[in-house]
């Protein structure tokens, strides 16, 4: 069954009102009509089954059929902290990590980060970019997107535990030090910082430590700044067991 966030208030009781936008696509993409069901969801956590009913002039609107929670939200609350790249690979990063179930992103700006800070449109396309990736992924709940901020900024606010992928680490492995958060912290949620293609440098390397963000190794071989995050996220999901567990 198709699912499509919407706004909140367009969900009244046991009536939807579909935007005009999205009737297009039903009736001309998809070939829905009168008496077809979609899920909706609201970004609270709960889907509704909604079957569509025509109106006049070609408008459509739905009625409420069942209403259930969200079963495919990970326990795990993972924010990335991800600096600004070049090209399209920060697109890859908000897909790629949106499906496979992080809560949120905060775009950096980092020393050695290429483009500067991104224009409105750009942030649009960033926020249909994640809208997309969630509903193709079954997500119960769209990732936030944060303002745009300085890694020292990031560094000094950040709250919980933390860790930052950097390939000078060798004594601290990612998955050594995320099996010994549950113990430790009582941890739900967790941040992870990666930077841009020309890493992080000395210096923000130290401001992170003193801030209290832990540095780790995710293995012999240097990945690409657009794909450090995505395996990040995953060995993050596994080890504090929201990913491979049936679930």
């Amino acid at each position: 069954m198709h699912r499509f966030f919407l706004p909140e208030d367009c969900i009244n009781g046991q009536n939807v009102a579909i935007p005009g936008s999205l009737v297009h696509r039903l009736r001309r993409v998809l070939r829905l009509n009168a008496g077809d069901r979609i899920l909706v969801l609201d970004n609270s956590g709960w889907e509704y089954e909604v079957e569509l009913v025509s109106k006049d002039r070609g408008k459509l609107e739905g009625v409420v059929t069942n209403k259930a929670l969200a079963e495919r939200e990970p326990g795990t609350d993972i924010t990335l902290y991800q600096a600004l790249l070049k090209g399209h690979s920060f697109d890859l990063v908000l897909q790629k990590c949106t499906e496979i179930g992080v809560m949120g992103f905060v775009p950096m700006i980092c020393e050695r980060c290429v483009p500067g800070k991104p224009t409105d449109n750009k942030l649009d396309r960033w926020r249909s970019i994640i809208l997309e990736a969630a509903q193709q992924s079954r997500r119960g709940r769209l990732p936030v997107l944060h303002d745009i901020m300085s890694l020292d900024k990031a560094c000094k606010t950040v709250a919980g535990a933390a860790i930052l992928p950097w390939e000078g680490e060798s004594a601290q492995s990612i998955g050594s030090v995320l099996k010994d958060l549950p113990k430790t912290k009582g941890v739900h949620g967790i941040s992870i910082f990666i930077g841009s293609e020309g890493g992080f440098s000395a210096r923000e390397l130290e401001l992170a430590r003193d801030c209290g963000i832990t540095p780790v190794s995710l293995g012999r071989r240097i990945l690409r700044a657009e794909t450090a995050g995505l395996v990040s996220i995953a060995v993050a999901l596994y080890e504090l067991g929201d990913l491979g567990d049936g679930s």
